[in-house]
C-alpha cells in the first residue's frame, strides 16, 4: 500500500463546518480501498471511519475537526 501523510494546516473549513481536505484521484487512485488514519498524541497511527466524499477528479475526507495523519491507499 502506498500512503500520504498530511498535516491539521492541510484542512479547510467547508460550508457545513467541518473539516475537509482534497486529494486529487491522480495522487491517489479511484480511493476504493482508503483507509484514514489519524496520528494520536502517543506517535501512534490510530484508524477512524472518516467519511469520502468525491465531486469529479477529487477526493474529499471530511471530519469535526483538523488533525494530523496519513492515508493509506492502493495505487
Amino acid at each position: 500500500m502506498s500512503q500520504k501523510q498530511f498535516k491539521k494546516t492541510d484542512f479547510a473549513e467547508n460550508n457545513e463546518k467541518q473539516f475537509q481536505i482534497e486529494f486529487k484521484t491522480n495522487e491517489i487512485g479511484e480511493g476504493i480501498s482508503l483507509i484514514v488514519q489519524k496520528l494520536n498524541e502517543n506517535g501512534e497511527y490510530e484508524m477512524l471511519q472518516a467519511p469520502v466524499r468525491r465531486l469529479n477528479d477529487n477526493i474529499f475526507v471530511v471530519w469535526d475537526h483538523p488533525f494530523d495523519g496519513r492515508i493509506l491507499f492502493d495505487q
